[in-house]
């Protein structure tokens, strides 16, 4: 029996050898294959455009100091370290940080910028000859690509983090990690003491490996299974690995924060969300209060219990300073300084989520989805920090003036805005609703509203474009107009003034004007076909339902779209995809994609030449007009505002050589605002514009057009004899040939006529 008994037991060992055996191979398989691959799912990281200074750049100091304090520069007596910046009169130095574009590594520069003449005179570094052409700043990161729920890193190599750093986690968290093979019997008895004598558990014995083997391959369950698996699991890893690997991992994968859905993993993101700047740049004090979050983030979060954080940080440092990371000076210094916590007010997760939002839409033509949340890819974009910021100001601000103005309840109003460039299609600026940072609905991208008024250009051109028939001078009639549809009801539209008529009118002035009669006649006239069809050429992928309605804007369409069609027309009719990416490199910064100038015919150079021609008329005199109480009136600019039925929708439209812009300005709820184009939009547009600059619109005219001097009343020929002279363009084939009847009724008119042209 005990010899039974004895070999029994004997089996049982055995088994329980082979079985505990087999675990720590399958252990030791899972440890090798997660931690030599891809060790974190890490997401795309979405930088703005750089910021590039030349000579005769129209920024002043005070402009390019807000463009580095947002891009976490410091502002210095002296600058001398990567990341800082100085002021001197009317020059600025600085010293760039070193940064990897997708055309090469660019390094720290020492520069001393020199204005005058209104903008930047000349760029000069120390040991450089000549003064620099053009110099790119490091661009801001303005976001990730991330699933809904998701973690986020800055990986850092192990010689990319500071020694302060690396030592100081060492002292904190793991003082005899050099000395252990994963597991610290020291440290668990020291634990255990502590523990019994309080009472409950204070102290962890948990070496760096152990924590860096719960937070990558365990749950966070505690019971004695999970705590043989993780020393076991801890032993295996330094096993394979050595220290200075282990290290590396750990500093990335700590938990250090949580920003909304997404939570901070490793230094290196949580030193630009707690202190916008690069690990390289922290000082003792912000050192201390990083190493004081592993031991608890959310006990520790220095936004929500500043007191307890400093207490944390102040107690690091103490370590610091007692085994020699530091010396006494440093350390009362870093002990009297504040947190210096960021706000948390743009440097989280995603700065701009509506703009965000598009670069994800627009890579997933290229990318799979898992790709872009998970291969750490790298995307440039053409966002323009300073031009966002203008956008977001001028509408968040603008709603609130207006909603005290008309006595609205407060935040009533919504809006949303895009601005690009005319001669790429770059979108510079986007705004998704009035609040810039919220997450949620988009309406830049997905709101559609019928755009109104806003499709009347595009009817005029349908009609220039056969200048057999139309010119601007061509009369049109703005009377009454009753149609019956296909499917029995009437179709009777009414002017903007209700039941007024204008009678025979320009064709330039019924755009100016935007008189809804007359322009419903011409569509008519021109067929909502072709007009469709011209809309489609513009930039809309499908062409919309060819109704009489059409000429008054009955489509819904979004901001996006809209901008994509008025971008047309700013180019003289070549349409450009709107895009918000440049480049895509791999995680390493090799090359992947690059989006270049795609560029074709849209529309044709010269009926587009006359149809802005005739919305430069919309803001000299026509319905656009207080686009001048904020720009300066010297300023030529072209564009249409929109007002759709019951007030319910507001829009504005418009470019100058450089930008092209639309605003809409509504509610959600789709109820009437009481606001026009005029009224609601073109502010919000022009407070832009004003903000971010604008250069007058300065059009090539075409070879196919010619301007003459025509007498306004009867279409023809002027001659010093006429009182209402304007320089008007033609398709230069159907131009007027012959004179006016004033011709050559004296010259006393023609002074006049040449002042009447100046204010047409």
């Amino acid at each position: 029996m005990r010899s039974a008994l004895r070999i029994s037991l004997l089996l049982l060992l055995a088994l329980g050898i082979a079985a505990g055996s087999l675990y720590v191979l399958h252990l030791d398989r899972e440890i090798r294959e997660r931690f030599a691959g891809v060790r974190w799912a890490v997401p795309s990281k979405v930088f703005a455009a750089p910021m590039e200074l030349y000579p005769g750049l129209d920024i002043g100091p005070d402009a390019l100091a807000d463009e580095l304090d947002r891009l976490g520069y410091r502002k210095v007596g002296e600058a001398r370290n990567p990341g800082t910046y100085a002021r001197s009169g009317s020059s600025v130095q600085l010293v760039s940080r070193p940064f990897r574009y997708w055309d090469g590594e660019v390094p720290s520069r020492r520069l001393f910028i020199r204005f005058g003449g209104g903008g930047i005179r000349e760029i000069v570094e120390p040991g450089v000859n000549s003064s620099h052409a053009l110099v790119r700043i490091d661009p801001l990161a303005i976001g990730s690509i991330h699933a809904a729920r998701a973690e986020d890193r800055l990986l850092l190599k192990r010689d990319e983090v500071p020694e302060l750093l690396a030592r100081g986690v060492i002292l904190v968290e793991d003082r005899h990690f050099y000395k252990h093979h994963g597991v610290s019997i020291r440290g668990i008895g020291r634990a255990l003491v502590a523990n019994i004598r309080a009472g409950r558990v204070v102290q962890g014995g948990s070496t760096i490996t152990q924590q860096l083997v719960r937070n990558f391959f365990l749950t966070l369950d505690q019971n004695l299974q999970r705590k043989i698996k993780e020393a076991v699991m801890a032993l295996l890893l330094e096993l394979h690995y050595d220290k200075e690997a282990i290290l590396e991992a750990y500093i990335n994968e700590i938990f250090l924060g949580q920003d909304g859905s997404r939570a901070v993993h490793g230094f290196g993101l949580a030193s630009v969300f707690y202190f916008n700047k690069p690990v390289a740049e922290l000082n003792a004090a912000e050192t201390a209060l990083l190493v004081s979050l592993a031991k608890g983030a959310s006990y520790y979060n220095p936004r929500r219990h500043p007191e307890r954080a400093r207490e944390r940080r102040d107690l690091v440092l103490g370590i610091f300073a007692d085994n020699g990371l530091i010396d006494e000076a440093t350390h009362e210094a870093a002990v009297a300084s504040p947190l210096g916590v960021a706000s948390g007010d743009g440097v989280g997760a995603v700065r701009y989520p509506a703009f965000i939002e598009l670069v994800r839409r627009q890579l997933q033509a290229d990318y799979r989805e898992e790709d872009l949340q998970s291969e750490g890819l790298r995307v440039f974009t053409t966002l323009v920090p300073r031009a966002q910021a203008g956008l977001e100001r001028s509408i968040g601000g603008g709603l609130d003036e207006i909603e005290r103005g008309r006595g609205m309840e407060a935040d009533t109003l919504e809006a949303a805005g895009i601005v690009a460039r005319t001669e790429s299609g770059e979108i510079i600026a986007l705004a998704g609703g009035r609040d810039g940072r919220y997450r949620g609905f988009n309406r830049a991208l997905d709101a559609r509203r019928p755009i109104g008024s806003l499709a009347k250009p595009f009817v005029y051109h349908t009609a220039l474009s056969a200048p057999e028939r139309f010119n601007l001078l061509s009369m049109l009639e703005d009377e009454p107009l009753r149609i019956e549809m296909p499917n029995g009801s009437i179709w009777e539209p009414r002017n903007y003034d209700a039941d007024a008529v204008h009678g025979d009118v320009r064709l330039y002035e019924a755009l100016a004007k935007s008189y809804n009669l007359a322009t419903a006649r011409l569509g008519l006239a021109v067929t909502p076909e072709a007009v469709a069809d011209t809309m489609r050429r513009a930039g809309l992928e499908e062409a919309p339902a060819a109704l009489p309605s059409l000429a008054l804007g009955a489509v819904d369409l979004s901001p996006l779209q809209v901008a994509q069609m008025y971008a047309t027309l700013a180019s003289g009719g070549y349409r450009y995809p709107l895009t918000a990416i440049r480049e895509v490199t791999d995680a390493e910064g090799a090359p992947l994609t690059r989006y270049g100038l795609r560029v074709e015919r849209g529309l044709d150079e010269g009926p587009t030449f006359l149809t802005n021609w005739a919305l430069e008329r919309v803001t000299l005199f026509g319905t656009g007009q207080g686009v001048y109480r904020r720009l300066d009136p010297g300023t030529r600019i072209a564009g249409k505002t929109g007002t759709t039925d019951g007030f319910r929708d507001a829009w504005f439209a418009g470019f100058g050589s450089d930008r092209v812009g639309v605003i809409w300005v509504g509610r959600d709820d789709n109820k009437p605002t009481g606001l026009t184009g005029a009224s609601g939009a073109l502010p919000l547009w022009s407070a832009t514009m004003e903000r971010i600059g604008l250069r007058s619109y300065e059009p090539y005219v075409p070879e196919s057009v010619a301007e003459v001097q025509v007498d306004r009343e009867s279409g023809m020929l002027a001659g010093e004899g006429c009182t209402q002279v304007i320089v008007v363009p033609y398709i230069a084939e159907f131009a007027p040939g012959d004179k006016a009847p004033c011709a050559d009724e004296g010259d006393a008119g023609g002074i006049r006529g040449w002042f009447e042209r100046l204010w047409q």
